[in-house]
């Protein structure tokens, strides 16, 4: 199981990736919130007409406000791979900080400063509840139980009597020394080829 800085797309497709999905989140969030504004705002008999028609008018405009806050985040986020060589939970708390900074620039320096200290310290939120639930559901770690007066766990075997290391109970050594070493479970399956010849 990867971690959420891995599992991602790789650096320059993640940005349309995150675009996308970013503009679906708003459009589709857009479309609940303006429906509901709408119809409630509307006349007593026109209330679900008056619904569609606000949301067909504002939800593509706040897909449109969220897919530039989304883009915008992963271009910083992979100007920020590209930099520190690293990725890493402050490449996205540096991203939120440029990505408020920058949307808020129009407005003047103390805006954008304000701006930037808060996409900071949300971002920093973010990702420390994050990896706190990363530590929460992670599966504790598996105690073997060594007891090093177990027959087999190092030491030397008896003699005439079972043998040491990883035999069987009552193994003589010398039977059965034609061990055969198996594969081990690192090494990578072959991945099967899907191109058309």
């Amino acid at each position: 199981m990867g971690t959420p800085e891995t599992s991602r797309e790789p650096c320059p497709d993640r940005i349309l990736d995150d675009l996308g999905g970013a503009f679906a989140m708003g459009a589709v969030g857009g479309s609940v919130f303006h429906f509901i504004k709408g119809s409630i705002n509307s006349p007593k008999g026109e209330r679900f007409l008056g619904g569609v028609q606000t949301m067909r008018m504002s939800a593509p405009r706040t897909g449109g406000g969220f897919a530039v806050w989304g883009g915008l985040f992963s271009t910083f986020d992979c100007a920020m791979v590209y930099a520190r060589q690293k990725e890493d939970p402050w490449n996205s708390i540096f991203a939120g900080a440029a990505t408020g900074g920058f949307l808020q620039m129009r407005q003047g320096m103390r805006a954008s400063a304000r701006s930037a200290a808060f996409g900071g310290v949300l971002l920093a939120l973010i990702e420390g509840a994050g990896i706190m639930m990363n530590r929460i559901l992670s599966p504790p770690p598996q105690i073997i139980n060594e007891d090093p007066n177990m027959p087999g766990f190092g030491m030397p075997a008896p003699a005439g009597g079972p043998s040491g290391g990883f035999g069987f109970p009552g193994q003589v050594q010398g039977q059965g020394s034609d061990a055969k070493v198996l594969e081990s479970f690192d090494t990578p399956t072959p991945m099967p080829n899907f191109d058309y010849k």
